[in-house]
C-alpha cells in the first residue's frame, strides 16, 4: 500500500468518524480567545475549491485542540501561489477564520478561493495591472483570502467574516467575491 493510500484512508476513516459531529465550531471558550474561535466543538473543518487549478480540499485540520500537521500541509499547498508554485505556510488563524465564516454561512458548498498565497513578484505583477493590490498585501504573508460562494451574497459573506472579528474584511460586490485576512480588524468596499 503507498504512502498515499494510507492517507486517503485514514483521512476517510477520521471524515466518517466524524460524519455526524458538527462539522466546525472552533475551541473551547477560553479567557482571552480570539471571538471567532468561540462558540465550542472538537472539530474544524475546511472546505475550499480552485477554479485556477482544479483542486480542492476538504479537510478535517483541528481536533480536540490540536492541529492537524498533514491537514495543514495539504492547506498550504493547496492555497499555494499557482502561478509560480511557491508554497507558504498559511496563517492558522487564516484557516481559522475562513472555516468560521463558512460554518456561520451553513452551506455544504465549498469556498470557491480566487487567491491565497502570493509571492512577492506575483502580488507586483497584479499590482501593475491593477490598483486594488495593496503594495504590502497580506496574501504575501500567508494572512489572506479572496472567496466566493455562488450560493450566497457578497454581502452575506462579508456579514460572516465581520462576525468573526478575526481581521480584515473587503468587499468587493462588482467582481463578486470578499477578501478576509487575519490583519487588523478593519472593513471596506461595498
Amino acid at each position: 500500500m503507498t504512502e498515499k493510500t494510507k492517507t486517503a484512508l485514514s483521512r476517510r476513516k477520521l471524515l466518517g468518524a466524524f460524519a455526524g459531529v458538527s462539522m466546525i465550531s472552533a475551541a473551547p471558550v477560553f479567557a482571552g480567545t480570539p471571538s471567532y474561535l468561540k462558540g465550542a466543538g472538537n472539530i474544524r473543518r475546511v472546505s475550499l475549491r480552485s477554479g485556477r487549478t482544479g483542486e480542492s480540499v476538504d479537510t478535517i485540520y483541528w481536533i480536540e485542540g490540536k492541529y492537524i500537521k498533514q491537514a495543514l500541509n495539504e492547506i498550504n499547498y493547496f492555497m499555494r501561489d499557482w502561478r509560480e508554485g511557491s508554497v507558504k505556510n498559511i496563517d492558522r488563524r487564516q484557516i481559522d477564520i475562513i472555516a468560521a465564516s463558512h460554518h456561520l454561512l451553513d452551506t455544504n458548498e465549498p469556498y470557491q478561493m480566487l487567491s491565497g498565497y502570493r509571492s512577492e513578484h506575483t502580488n507586483a505583477m497584479l499590482r501593475s495591472r491593477s490598483r486594488r493590490v495593496a503594495k504590502d498585501s497580506y496574501h504575501i504573508k500567508g494572512m489572506a483570502t479572496d472567496l466566493r460562494l455562488s450560493s450566497r451574497s457578497v454581502s452575506q459573506m462579508a456579514r460572516a467574516g465581520v462576525a468573526c472579528h478575526g481581521g480584515g474584511v473587503g468587499r468587493y460586490s462588482r467582481s463578486n467575491f470578499v477578501h478576509m485576512d487575519c490583519g487588523p480588524l478593519r472593513t471596506w468596499g461595498r
